[in-house]
């Protein structure tokens, strides 16, 4: 029986996987080691600047346009000299960006708008952006929240999941053009076939489903 969860699926406090993520950081500082974090897209630069603030060398990548805003957000939290921006026509990878290769890479939501082959292939420039034994941890809007709520392929497999959510649902979370919802296994998979070696899944209260790969 599919459980669907009425919270909202994007809320962006401090969840599970930023917790492991930020601990991961604090474990590798401890070997006396500068971490480089990249996120990827930069959203609202909370994670980054969580990051940034613990003294990682953080790099946030994202569309061009938002550059300016991105900017002013770091600006704004006094940390412009920690976290460097780089333009990135997301999906497409950034091609040189700031402290790479990466021991972290954290990235939520952007590959939901992509379909499942095309994830793939972004998920693989990400871990091969990491140093080896380097993290991704990747956050991916979940079939079993709210948001399958009418949506056209909930039924189909995950190769074939690309649709729109439903024009209420779409309006209420502003997710605009055709998305991937996934389950715990797709994401695993997901993560598998990209060749990553995966450590982790699980899915949040709200639906969302969240994965820790390591390059190896």
């Amino acid at each position: 029986m599919t459980i669907h969860i009425t919270a909202n699926p994007l809320e962006t406090g401090t969840d599970e996987l930023e917790r492991l993520a930020l601990e991961e950081c604090i474990k590798r500082q401890r070997v006396d080691r500068e971490v480089s974090v990249l996120v990827i897209p930069a959203g609202r630069c909370e994670v980054a600047i969580k990051f940034a603030r613990m003294g990682a060398r953080v790099t946030v990548a994202d569309q061009p346009e938002l550059q300016r805003e991105i900017e002013g957000r770091i600006l704004a939290a006094g940390l412009s000299d920690e976290i460097r921006f780089v333009p990135c026509d997301f999906p497409e990878f950034p091609a040189t960006a700031q402290n790479a290769p990466f021991d972290l890479i954290i990235s939520r939501r952007g590959l939901c708008h992509l379909p499942y082959h095309e994830a793939k292939t972004v998920v693989r420039q990400m871990l091969h952006q990491l140093k080896i034994g380097g993290k991704l941890y990747l956050s991916i809007l979940g079939l079993h929240s709210e948001l399958s709520e009418g949506y056209a392929a909930r039924d189909q497999i995950i190769n074939e999941r690309f649709a729109e959510l439903s024009p209420e649902l779409a309006d209420k979370y502003n997710i605009r053009g055709p998305v991937s919802l996934y389950t715990e296994r797709n994401l695993f998979m997901l993560l598998l076939e990209a060749g990553g070696s995966v450590l982790r899944t699980l899915t949040t209260t709200y639906g969302n489903v969240k994965g820790i790969a390591v390059r190896v």
